[in-house]
């Protein structure tokens, strides 16, 4: 009886595990494939799967068909239509060691008892992609989804430069489906995380996190700023060109597709593990990201002998590199203000050798994370490079820990002002509420106003820090009151440089509203939101007027950015500052032109956009509703008067708009409408 309790207990506690584990790998398959921000790495991820795969082997009564082991994880989108895929796109099984890489190499061998030969290709950090190209020409894009259906992106995969839209050459199958990866290179990745920090946006952890957020935006024209570009690695249809993968891979080359020139066919395990050490240090002079190595048995008909299982081929598997950390000392922790008082904490490490660079300091993020990591000054923390590009402390030594050393505890007061720190509920940056007088913030709105998307004034930080700290001055708008005689007595000033400031401020103020706008550092008002707002409020009387309510009825405008605009023009010093703008003469109306363009043909009237169009962009289209009164949304209700649909409609749409009797028109009845030549 005892035995059988016993038992019992066991087979609850093994139940409750399992449970756990499916509870904690269905939201980081969520977090990594819908929001693009994982929070554990592969290896982590990797580890937990196959703990509850062998509790699920081992205890096969606690079967679940929804368990993560069941399925891939999925980035489906529903802002965008969905696809099936004609043949699915199955994930790879991943390794970590040249053990294992020997163990599916003997498996291949066993299994097919003949000749083969392995094809060893760097797996891109991107995301997956299959191209469907018919009669050569580029027929829709759809991602990997939940490996059975994904969302169809052809409009934004358009913009990607290195995909072709029309295939050239010889063999080109009447259908074809083309598998690979999108990836954002380091140069623009770094570029984009250097921007979104002069903003204080949220910075992207690696460039994988950043090319599947981009091919998820809504507006192609900013996908195309992005300059993603896309890796082949497979093709599939009835009719291939060779029964040989790499074959494929060099024929599809030649139709002006990008295959990556550092695949090779191996004959011997030896071959494919010289590879595999070959790049695991050669891969950091890579101009995109990596983070592995993908072996195939090159034989399509092999391939289709060794078939797959419900999840995995059996003739492909996938190395990892393991990612490079270091341990270093913690020196001290200093605090950094931001231009809206948002304060970040910042490592200051014993200088350290990690991936190439030389690592001085890492990023804290917030209280929250100094917490989790328990840190005190003089701990041995372990450092890696999210994404191989972001120092971060990913843990601490702890059996090192010398006694007496000072734990860490977020800083109560501005470390530039003095003044205590506020955290909102909801929130895990603390802000210093200082604004009108802490330095860092007043020289932080500053260097935003200048930049090149604002108002473009040649002129650094280290300038604004010397203006500043001369006393010539306490805010943008001084900018326009200094003198040529105030800046020729600066040190190592010429009269040359102090002439071209002086122009570079007259001749910003032509700078159009919008960008004016985006200038004044509004929080939450990044450069589109300000053209969103100029195009709605196109002077800006009209701006700091409008209630809350009148700011959220623009498109993409939600209640906190509503608030913040709103809170802006009630604060007497921002009046101020803005009148003083106006004085010294820069645009806060929309142009002649603009205007020009305006109309009230759709005045009151609330459209939804589905689908894809051949004569402009679906953000050309939201412009022309904003220039002729009418109002964006983007779902359909009792409230909305048509649907401007494109191919591809969402099928949800449909639905709901035959069910309300919502009226549908085409692109050139909706340009007919608005007086506009097709």
């Amino acid at each position: 009886m005892e035995d059988l309790f016993s038992n019992d207990k066991m087979r609850s506690e093994v139940k409750a595990r399992i449970e756990t584990l499916r509870r904690q790998l269905h939201e980081h398959n969520y977090n990594y494939y819908v929001l693009s921000q994982p929070t554990i790495s592969d290896f982590e991820f990797d580890a937990l799967m196959r703990q509850l795969a062998e509790l699920e082997k081992q205890y096969p009564e606690f079967y679940d068909p929804n368990s993560p082991t069941m399925r891939v994880g999925s980035d489906i989108n529903k802002n965008f239509v969905q696809v099936q895929h004609r043949y699915p796109m199955l994930s790879l099984q991943n390794t970590y060691t040249e053990g294992e890489i020997s163990d599916f190499f003997n498996r291949v061998k066993r299994s097919l008892n003949e000749e083969f030969e392995i094809v060893c290709e760097l797996k891109f950090d991107g995301t997956s992609i299959s191209l469907i190209y018919e009669n050569g020409r580029l027929l829709r894009a759809i991602t990997r989804g939940d490996g059975k259906q994904g969302d169809d992106v052809t409009a934004n995969v358009r913009t990607i430069r290195n995909i072709p839209l029309v295939l050239k050459g010889d063999k080109i199958p009447a259908y074809v489906e083309v598998r690979g990866e999108i990836l954002m290179p380091w140069s623009v990745f770094e570029e984009l995380n250097r921007e979104r920090e002069a903003q204080e946006e949220p910075l992207f952890a690696n460039p994988r996190n950043a090319a599947s957020g981009t091919l998820k935006m809504q507006d192609p024209k900013a996908v195309a700023s992005r300059r993603l570009e896309s890796y082949i690695y497979y093709l599939m249809g009835e009719e291939l060109p060779s029964g040989s993968h790499f074959e494929n891979m060099e024929i599809a080359r030649g139709w002006g597709l990008h295959v990556s020139p550092t695949m090779k066919k191996c004959r011997s395990l030896e071959e494919v593990l010289q590879f595999l050490s070959f790049w695991e240090v050669e891969r950091k002079n890579l101009p995109v990201a990596t983070d592995g190595v993908v072996l195939k048995v090159d034989s399509l008909s092999q391939q289709r002998n060794l078939g797959s299982t419900s999840k995995f081929p059996r003739w492909a598997i996938a190395y990892k590199f393991n990612a490079e950390k270091a341990l270093t000392r913690l020196e001290s922790v200093t605090y950094q203000v931001g231009r809206t008082g948002a304060v970040t904490p910042v490592a200051n490490l014993e200088p350290v050798l990690l991936s190439g660079t030389t690592v001085k300091r890492a990023s804290l993020y917030n209280e929250d994370a100094i917490r989790t990591l328990d840190l005190h000054i003089g701990d041995m923390v372990y450092v890696e490079k999210g994404g191989e590009i972001i120092p971060k402390i990913t843990g601490v030594d702890k059996a090192s820990r010398a006694p007496g050393g000072e734990r860490v505890e977020f800083a109560t007061n501005c470390p530039d002002c003095g003044t205590p720190l506020l955290r909102n509920e909801d929130e895990a940056v603390h802000y210093c509420p200082n604004s009108e007088n802490c330095p860092p913030q007043i020289k932080g709105r500053i260097e935003h106003f200048v930049t090149r998307k604002a108002m473009n004034i040649t002129i650094g930080p280290e300038t604004i820090g010397l203006l500043y700290d001369k006393g010539l001055i306490r805010d943008a708008a001084d900018l326009y009151e200094l003198r040529f005689e105030d800046l020729v007595r600066l040190d190592r000033w010429a009269e040359t440089s102090a002439r071209n400031l002086l122009a570079s401020i007259e001749k910003s103020k032509k700078v159009p509203y919008e960008r004016v706008l985006f200038a004044l550092g509004i929080r939450f008002v990044g450069e589109t939101v300000a053209q969103k707002l100029a195009s709605a409020f196109h002077y800006i009387d009209l701006l700091a007027a409008a209630t809350v309510e009148q700011l959220t009825s623009v498109e993409e405008i939600g209640e906190r950015i509503a608030q913040s605009v709103s809170d802006f023009f009630r604060n007497p010093r921002s009046v101020e500052f803005v009148e003083r703008l106006k004085a010294h003469g820069l645009q806060f109306r929309l142009s002649e032109d603009a205007l020009a363009t305006r109309s009230d043909r759709l005045a009151g009237l609330t459209v939804v956009i589905s689908g894809t169009f051949e004569l402009h962009s679906r953000d050309e289209y939201k412009a022309m509703i904003l220039q002729h009164g009418g109002k964006n949304s983007g779902s359909v209700s009792k409230n909305t008067d048509f649907i401007l649909a494109g191919e591809n409609m969402g099928p949800a749409k449909l639905e709901k708009a035959e069910k309300l009797g919502v009226k549908i028109i085409d692109e050139k009845t909706f340009l007919t409408m608005i007086g506009k030549e097709s």
